[in-house]
């Protein structure tokens, strides 16, 4: 693995925060272009510098590191570069011995990366994805029983649903040739330009949970019967499971906007990430048969029978796609925000504000991957459509943090 150097990028708006743990509204401001973690050799990236609080609002959670919970102040070290010049990366999902599946979103394709060369090899091409907007070959994720059966599921925009399917992947076979027939296995989740949702992954459970999004359509986000603005729970086979709310729906939560981000922490608790619309994006705990407002709240709203973000952010701040849980803290990274944001939990409560690291430094922030450890891989997204690329991207990076 090769190190890359940040690029300068502009930046330097200003953050607020809801933390629902704490109870007040916090706000924190972002360090300039060109900050921490620039410079030709890997290097720890300190948190963005605090501005002063919202008037009227508390000062919240003390720096000190807390005895229940990770420290209040982290850090990211960017280590190196897995991966390099991918077209619209979206899902990754590693491999047992240690290399990565990614989904091209746009071309419809899926690579191998060997993390020792950094060599892309093309796996195979998923048929019927019908790339547009927001859709596309969006998550990916490996059977709980890859080793006996070699099964990848992947979500997916086609002409007429989103969906996903299991695809056998034969790496004995020619490059570019690897994946078998889509085997579908769940179906008829609304489709838009916008708001597909497409985050998979299996829990500690070993059922696949799927974030789903309204596709603008905001109604679809409180009708139980739809599968659109929902965080859906079935059996690898695409069934409702035993436990969920209603025993003949795969539906576990509901009321959210566009979900691209799933992640358990070490006690097998659920957290979501969630676009907002012009106000607040989300970071919710999410508990069986929850309502989690869309449309009828936005951020933190206090109603009853709603549940609240566990913490809120401005939307050009955030705009969030990927979590993942390592060291005690939520990592989740932003695509308007160009950033990566560490939310340090004891328990299901904030023990401290959120840090922004690598602010501007590597442009839009896609999925962020736990390796296990203090290791995470975090992806780039410049070549969406919505980017700024540069020569060498989109990129795979990979971070030791605390």
């Amino acid at each position: 693995m090769s190190y890359v150097a940040p690029r300068a990028r502009a930046s330097g708006v200003l953050a607020a925060f809801a933390l629902a743990g704490c109870g007040a509204l916090l706000a924190a401001g972002c360090s300039p272009p060109g900050g921490a973690g620039a410079g030709p050799a890997a290097s720890s990236s300190g948190p963005a510098a605090s501005a002063p609080s919202t008037p009227g609002a508390s000062d919240g959670p003390s720096a000190s590191p807390s005895a229940s919970g990770p420290p209040a102040e982290g850090g990211v070290t960017v280590t190196g570069v897995v991966a390099k010049d991918l077209e619209s990366p979206w899902g990754v999902a590693p491999l047992p011995d240690g290399d990565l599946l990614v989904a091209s979103r746009d071309k419809g394709t899926v690579s191998r990366v060997d993390v020792a060369t950094g060599a892309v090899t093309a796996v195979g091409k998923v048929s019927g994805v019908a790339p547009g907007g927001e859709g596309g070959l969006l998550g990916l994720a490996l059977s709980p029983s890859f080793a006996s059966d070699r099964m990848v599921y992947a979500y997916f925009t086609t002409e007429s649903d989103n969906r996903i399917a299991r695809l056998r992947y034969d790496d004995k076979r020619p490059a570019g040739d690897q994946l078998g027939a889509p085997d579908t296995v769940f179906r008829g989740i609304p489709k838009g330009l916008i708001h597909n949702g497409g985050r998979i992954a299996f829990g500690p459970d070993k059922m696949l949970y799927a974030g789903t999004g309204e596709t603008g359509d905001t109604g679809l986000a409180q009708d139980k019967k739809s599968l659109g603005g929902k965080i859906l729970r079935m059996t690898p086979d695409g069934q409702p499971v035993h436990g969920n709310p209603e025993a003949d729906s795969v539906v576990y939560s509901y009321g959210h906007r566009n979900v691209q981000g799933l992640a358990w922490d070490r006690d097998k608790r659920l957290w979501a990430a969630e676009f907002g619309q012009n106000t607040w994006d989300e970071l919710n705990l999410i508990e069986p048969g929850g309502n989690y407002g869309w449309p009828e709240a936005e951020g933190k709203a206090g109603k009853p029978g709603l549940r609240d973000p566990v913490a809120v952010w401005k939307t050009d701040e955030a705009s969030p796609s990927g979590i993942a849980w390592a060291q005690g803290s939520v990592w989740m990274a932003g695509l308007k925000g160009q950033r990566l944001w560490r939310i340090p939990l004891a328990g299901a409560a904030p023990v401290a504000r959120p840090e922004a690291f690598l602010e501007g430094e590597y442009g839009r922030l896609r999925s962020v991957v736990a390796l296990g450890g203090d290791r995470l891989l975090l992806v780039t997204s410049e070549t969406d459509g919505r980017g700024s690329p540069e020569a060498g991207d989109d990129r795979i990076l990979t971070l030791t943090v605390r």
